[in-house]
């Protein structure tokens, strides 16, 4: 997957057909970028991280602190690795379960979420991670389309995937 936008654009951030992740598409990403315009978020919380690839956007565009929360050990080795392409950023690696790990960290400028779908209640789950946005800050949670959008969100769909976003 290559990076979209920044300091780091075309960069290749390395992936596995073998890992249990479903990376968010380049036309939803760009969409979501997009729709952030001048990116002016400097920390990142990038939960149920997979490829990663919307934390390694977020360090494209200007976030000097990146966070990652991912279950699976392989995949939070190949975060690892891809982190070793970008220069001038903090990356954190938290690899323990979401629910759990929530729980404990700080407060972010931009959190993104992208859970296993139809696996995890969305609602309480969103409303624990809107107690650690930062103000002026935006939660963006990727779901399936049917989703039924709750807490006011700001809805946007691309396909089969729906985008829900609260802003501080």
């Amino acid at each position: 997957m290559k990076i979209l936008a920044g300091r780091f654009k075309g960069l290749s951030v390395h992936t596995s057909s073998k890992m249990a992740y479903r990376p968010t598409k380049s036309r939803v990403r760009k969409s979501i970028f997009d729709r952030l315009q001048n990116f002016n978020f400097k920390s990142t919380l990038d939960l149920f991280s997979g490829s990663g690839i919307i934390g390694f956007e977020s360090a494209s565009r200007g976030a000097t602190e990146v966070t990652f929360v991912e279950n699976n050990v392989k995949i939070m080795n190949q975060l690892r690795k891809n982190s070793e392409l970008f220069n001038d950023v903090k990356f954190r690696f938290n690899r323990v379960n979401v629910l759990l790990a929530i729980q404990n960290l700080d407060n972010f400028d931009f959190i993104y979420a992208d859970p296993p779908y139809g696996e995890i209640h969305l609602q309480p789950l969103s409303e624990t991670i809107l107690k650690h946005l930062n103000k002026d800050g935006i939660f963006i949670l990727e779901c399936e389309k049917n989703q039924i959008p709750f807490l006011d969100a700001d809805v946007y769909d691309y396909g089969n995937t729906r985008i829900l976003t609260w802003k501080n």
